[in-house]
């Protein structure tokens, strides 16, 4: 257990990191944060800021050299980053990073404990492609096995046309078949040192453009009723890599039950509506976590909560969400807004 004073290390500098250096200073923690240059947001509430490679040996070395504990904000963190810090310090540790990084890797692991994808086949060139198409069926998606997120390094593939006109990348891909679903959710869980687990309510998912537009609870009745199979599948990934911190499971909710479509081993957008609508945020447990406290209560304290992403230009007429009851307006700092860019979120509570 880190004592008060303590000082907690976040790699990565975007707003995830910045939430939780502003949690771990309530608990009477000092963060400091390690990312390349770029607009790292988490500096203005970080007591320092390494800006420095990934690569950076020495730059890493003082940095883990100040850290009582060690954790990420999101998981395209290096392996080799993370094998040169302390293991008993890190939170979550590599194998969650392992898995998480590798589409392929990653799905089939959920499969070897009993939960269910969408079919799917490693693709590495273009005959592989063939016979993916072949084995999985058409319409489809095309990623790329590492990297990408909302909505990046994916391309849908409905016809000849879009394999013929394709311009194929420098990486490794995987090929998933669509999934006929009612509805996305996600299922955020916190596990502590001790294995101690909770979980919040699972949130109605809404995506545009592949990026998350608005979360919304309560959700629908059947992502309800399809809540406990998601979080038992949940809770089998996280005891199996011995996971630390918040966890967060991606879900499709279909007629036959839960689909699973990724996870991500940090604290999630999906997520955000905790600040005000739970009595503990996934933000704090998530530094309760790292930091070895007890977990809190993870209750949702209204009716309805509706948390909407501000993406790209958003003017300053968003100031005006601040006069509607109920609604909490939170701005990341960011220089520059850019098409599909995330800069701020709005959560409205309508208790009763």
């Amino acid at each position: 257990m880190l004592s008060p004073g303590a000082t907690i290390g976040i790699l990565g500098g975007g707003q995830l990191g910045r939430m939780l250096a502003i949690e771990a200073a309530r608990l009477g923690f000092r963060c400091i944060g390690y990312a390349p240059e770029g607009d790292n947001v988490a500096a203005e509430v970080c007591a320092d800021f390494f800006v420095n490679r990934w690569d950076d040996g020495p730059a890493l070395a003082a940095f883990a050299s100040q850290c009582d504990a060690v954790t990420l904000e999101f998981e395209n963190v290096p392996l080799f980053v993370l094998e040169a810090l302390p293991s008993d310090r890190l939170a979550p540790g590599t194998k969650a990073l392992a898995v998480a990084q590798d589409r392929l890797a990653e799905k089939r692991f959920v499969e070897e404990l009993g939960g269910r994808t969408a079919p799917f086949a490693s693709v590495e060139t273009r005959d592989d492609l063939a016979g993916a198409i072949e084995r999985v069926g058409m319409p489809g998606i095309l990623k790329t096995r590492r990297d990408g997120y909302d909505g990046k390094g994916q391309w849908r593939l409905s016809g000849a046309s879009d394999i013929e006109g394709f311009a194929w990348p420098d990486r490794s891909l995987i090929y998933e078949g669509l999934v006929a679903f009612e509805a996305e959710f996600s299922v955020i869980a916190v596990r502590g040192r001790d294995g101690a687990m909770a979980f919040w309510e699972s949130p109605d998912n809404r995506h545009e453009s592949g990026i998350l537009a608005r979360s919304l609870l309560p959700a629908p009745d059947l992502v309800r009723a399809q809540q406990g199979a998601a979080r038992d599948l949940a809770r089998a990934v996280a005891q199996r890599l011995d996971y630390v911190g918040v966890l967060t499971l991606e879900f499709f909710a279909t007629r036959d039950g839960p689909v699973f479509n990724e996870m991500a081993p940090r604290v999630h957008n999906s997520g955000h509506w905790t600040i005000e609508g739970a009595i503990t945020s996934q933000f704090a447990n998530h530094i309760r976590a790292v930091a070895g406290l007890p977990l809190g209560d993870t209750s949702t304290t209204a009716r309805e909560v509706v948390m909407t992403n501000l993406i790209g230009a958003y003017g300053d007429r968003v100031f005006d969400s601040l006069a509607e009851p109920g609604t909490h307006l939170h701005l990341y700092g960011k220089a520059e807004a850019r098409e599909g860019r995330k800069m701020g979120h709005t959560t409205r509570i309508v208790s009763g």
